[in-house]
């Protein structure tokens, strides 16, 4: 699943000025509504908002990830708020939020809010392209960015793909940690 299926124009903003993040999460949360993909919004705002008292999702350099899932969403969308000031989001590094995005699945088997959460998260991690999404001076920039990221993800994969071989396995070693996203890595 790409990230840009996921989002519509209608649910991007890349100037917003929320003076709280009780404002920022209206403010996301009333762009996912607008995009269509909502059955019952004040079903999907009482979810966010009863997600976020169970600890911020705020997660870190200037990065907040909020979502809801349930019956109420009609089908996976993101919304995205760029806060070129920051705002408060109790983040767990304590700086302030400057780039939201709001995702809504439905209450399905194979969590697709994971997915899309794995997928921000780690595409996140390379800070020019955070700061790309931050710097975009309109919506069509901002999808551009995030598809050309999507795009070399892709190549990347293509590229490295293991060629068949006859040579011995290689041993793999797994492991699993924690972040506080809720995603293991």
């Amino acid at each position: 699943m790409r990230i840009t299926d996921l989002l519509d124009r209608r649910s991007i903003a890349l100037d917003a000025r929320p003076a709280s993040k009780k404002e920022a999460l209206d403010t996301v949360i009333q762009l996912m509504i607008d995009s269509g993909k909502i059955k019952d919004a004040e079903a999907y705002r009482k979810e966010v908002y009863r997600r976020e008292e169970e600890g911020t999702t705020g997660i870190g350099e200037g990065l907040a990830i909020p979502h809801g899932k349930g019956e109420f969403v009609e089908k996976p969308g993101l919304a995205a708020l760029v806060v070129p000031e920051g705002v408060d989001f109790e983040s767990l590094d304590g700086e302030p939020a400057t780039l939201i995005f709001l995702i809504a699945a439905p209450n399905t088997a194979d969590n697709v809010h994971l997915d899309i959460l794995s997928k921000l998260s780690v595409m996140m991690m390379d800070e020019n392209f955070a700061d790309s999404l931050r710097n975009a001076k309109t919506v069509d920039e901002f999808l551009k960015v995030i598809d050309d990221a999507e795009e070399a993800e892709s190549e990347e994969k293509t590229e490295k793909a293991p060629a068949e071989t006859t040579a011995q396995p290689v041993c793999k070693v797994l492991a699993v940690t924690s972040c506080p996203t809720g995603i293991a890595h």
